[in-house]
């Protein structure tokens, strides 16, 4: 029993977030290519052995959100046990990374950050990350966990892609962004453009 437990603690757990929320959260969102792998050195652990990272070297494509300074370098941990992430280092394809900033153009990713194929997100998730999920960080989205389900205050919005299509990606993550109207509430809004005035304007009848 003991090591089943330890094989437990060590198992690396994430729950599910909206892509705004994986925005919201972090400190970088980029687009890059990745162009090299290595294991490094980072310090010791309170045991004096020495903790190993992953530092993969990126191609800064653009920054969404993040410092004044173009990211370099991307480190995790070297196993997905404890959260590592395994990313392709040939530069042939382009992802979208989001995680913590380190210093000097660095930054630090978990397998519960938002990485996708940047060719894999829809075109509306791409539109979004230049302004609509920044317009919705005061919003609150609410994973549904069963039906039925309700928001407890205006600044929410119910996400029910898991209770609904059973997927984390499904049509709120993919087309739908939750944003701030003038009266304060959020509401879920769909299309590529920046709402527009009526609908910020708008107020629930």
């Amino acid at each position: 029993m003991l090591i089943q437990a330890e094989e437990l603690a060590e198992a690396c757990s994430c729950a599910p977030v909206h892509p705004q929320q994986a925005f919201c959260n972090a400190d970088v969102v980029i687009r890059a290519k990745v162009v090299g792998e290595r294991e490094v050195d980072s310090g010791n652990d309170i045991y004096g052995n020495p903790i190993k990272r992953i530092q993969y070297e990126v191609k800064q494509i653009k920054m969404f959100k993040g410092p004044n300074q173009d990211i370099e370098a991307v480190f995790t941990a070297p196993v997905s046990a404890v959260c590592g992430v395994t990313l392709d280092a040939t530069g042939k394809k382009e992802y979208l990374i989001s995680g913590k900033a380190e210093a000097g153009g660095r930054m630090h990713v978990t397998l519960c950050d938002y990485i996708m194929l940047w060719d894999s997100l829809s075109t509306t998730q791409k539109k979004s990350l230049s302004q609509r999920y920044q317009m919705g960080c005061d919003c609150k989205i609410v994973r549904c966990p069963s039906l039925p389900c309700e928001i407890s205050a205006p600044e929410e919005c119910l996400w029910t892609d898991l209770m609904i299509e059973k997927q984390v990606h499904g049509r709120q993550a993919n087309h739908y962004a939750c944003v701030k109207r003038a009266d304060g509430s959020c509401s879920w809004y769909r299309g590529v453009a920046p709402p527009k005035k009526e609908f910020l304007d708008a107020e629930d009848p």
